[in-house]
């Protein structure tokens, strides 16, 4: 596992904190040239995640904006640790055979993660389906090789860019090289789950904002031909 390095100067850890807790992606197997911008990173995935992809997976456009360039995303739903409140984080994922699997590539302080480990009872929401599961972190290290290349390859061009390898040409083990420190989850459906689809989803707003969009294109058509 890649150890933390000394910055000269200021006596703590890379990536350390002032108050000398962990950082994001401390303990990882990231590039050093990568380390630096993993807060920033972090932070923006948060407001990414918040105001986009949450709202559009949960109003069942997964399927429109998954593909294998910018990757597939999934729901994770946990409870909160402290708050006791469902939470939702869209993550990366694969499927290989009965199990979905997620990563944790900012590194155990994760918070889905931290949830996780105190409530394995998660949901997950994917374009086409929906269930609740158990969720519980992978330790064996043979399963973790088999399922990092599908699950680096299902994440798009965004794995490779910040280091996680190239599921292309890098072979098994340099993958998990690569995303070693990486908490790698396995969840095991084991009941149903509401979807965007089902009632009370909201995948419903689509066709009907849709119907909406080309109603008034067409009445302004008419109007411009009428005046």
């Amino acid at each position: 596992m890649t150890t933390s390095k000394e910055v000269p100067g200021n006596g703590r850890a890379a990536g350390a904190s002032a108050d000398g807790s962990a950082a994001w992606g401390e303990g990882l197997a990231y590039p050093e040239w990568m380390r630096q911008f993993l807060p920033a990173l972090h932070s923006g995935f948060n407001g990414m995640n918040k105001y986009v992809s949450v709202p559009a997976l949960k109003a069942g456009l997964g399927r429109y904006i998954s593909n294998p360039l910018t990757g597939y995303l999934m729901i994770l739903r946990t409870r909160g640790r402290k708050s006791g409140e469902m939470r939702d984080a869209p993550l990366g994922y694969t499927i290989v055979g009965e199990h979905v699997y997620c990563i944790a590539g900012f590194g155990r302080k994760t918070h889905w993660l931290q949830n996780v480990l105190a409530d394995p009872r998660v949901e997950v929401i994917l374009s086409g389906r929906s269930f609740s599961g158990l969720a519980e972190e992978v330790t064996d290290e043979e399963e973790r090789r088999r399922v990092l290349a599908p699950l680096v390859r299902s994440m798009g061009a965004v794995a490779g860019m910040v280091g996680m390898g190239n599921p292309w040409r890098d072979p098994p083990d340099e993958i998990a090289r690569k995303c070693e420190g990486m908490p790698l989850v396995r969840v095991k459906a084991t009941g149903i789950a509401a979807g965007p689809d089902d009632p009370g989803g909201w995948f419903w707003v689509v066709p009907i904002a849709v119907g909406g969009l080309w109603m008034l294109r067409l009445l302004r058509g008419r109007y411009s031909r009428s005046a």
